[in-house]
């Protein structure tokens, strides 16, 4: 009855958002990457790697469908249903684009790229960067294109570690062995500049270009704070009733969401509406309402 409930969760635009996604990824691989000889990170980095010491029958697209699947699916009871079906469903599309492009379009991928040629450069940034964006646009949609990220949510708190050094230790394993297989470094440390890259553009496209800030302000006249920052901003404020740990007295906590650019302003109403505020400022990744 859940895993039903959950499949009628499902909706289309997500869907076509991550065919969208999926054929920007494989474009950025096949069309910079994958030419030169620079590899991806994770298991598309992986998918890579055994694609060029492996028979020739064994692809790029084969090598997607082998080694995420089986991990979208191990990790199905941690992250659900709508995950693991967007996440599956990213990598056909992945792993189906990337064929089209390098069997069935006309167009030479085998010995330089369409646009870059045999610039390591340009094709690790560009590369890195449209691979990003699909694997951005895809974390949007509420699924993911590799299922190291998978492995990296279900183990990295058992062995002490944060999701993203997980991600990180797996790469860097995954391009010294690169390295060592084919006895030269120049193609492992592109890959990292494909790495660095791409991380860049997922963070833009998961978070956008303006992070937003949260401000927790701890004050005694609430109502005058909330009154203020509504009015300026025009926006909605929460409180949480708190206590001072040193004097003991009450007081009131106002957590209000502004952008970097209204910060300043935000300072100067708390300051004339409670100058004994206390302020904190940190980072928000996203904000979006339950029901959407």
């Amino acid at each position: 009855m859940k895993f039903i409930k959950e499949l009628k969760t499902l909706k289309l635009k997500k869907f076509l958002l991550i065919t969208l996604a999926g054929i920007i990824n494989a474009f950025g691989i096949t069309m910079f990457l994958s030419p030169v000889n620079l590899y991806d990170s994770g298991i598309s980095g992986t998918s890579m790697l055994l694609e060029r010491i492996t028979p020739e029958f064994m692809s790029l697209s084969l090598f997607l469908v082998l080694l995420n699947i089986p991990l979208f699916i191990f990790g199905y009871k941690r992250l659900g249903t709508a995950f693991t079906v967007y996440a599956i469903y990213s990598v056909i599309v992945y792993s189906l684009s990337a064929w089209v492009i390098n069997d069935i379009l006309p167009i030479d991928v085998s010995v330089s790229s369409p646009f870059a040629g045999q610039d390591l450069l340009l094709c690790s940034l560009f590369g890195g960067v449209i691979s990003g964006l699909g694997s951005g646009l895809t974390i949007r949609a509420g699924g993911a294109m590799d299922g190291i990220e998978v492995m990296a949510v279900i183990f990295a708190k058992k062995l002490g570690l944060t999701v993203g050094t997980f991600v990180m230790i797996y790469n860097v394993a995954l391009y010294l062995l690169c390295g060592i297989i084919f006895q030269s470094w120049i193609l492992p440390l592109y890959s990292v500049v494909t790495y660095c890259a791409a991380l860049k553009t997922v963070d833009f496209m998961v978070e956008g270009i303006d992070r937003a800030k949260a401000a927790m302000i701890v004050t005694v006249n609430p109502e005058e704070v909330c009154r203020a920052v509504m009015s300026a901003f025009g926006t909605g404020a929460t409180t949480i009733e708190a206590k001072g740990g040193y004097s003991n007295s009450p007081r009131t906590v106002v957590y209000f969401v502004v952008n970097r650019f209204q910060i300043g302003r935000l300072r100067s109403i708390v300051q004339e509406a409670d100058p004994t505020a206390y302020v904190t400022i940190s980072d928000v990744a996203d904000i979006f309402k339950a029901n959407n």
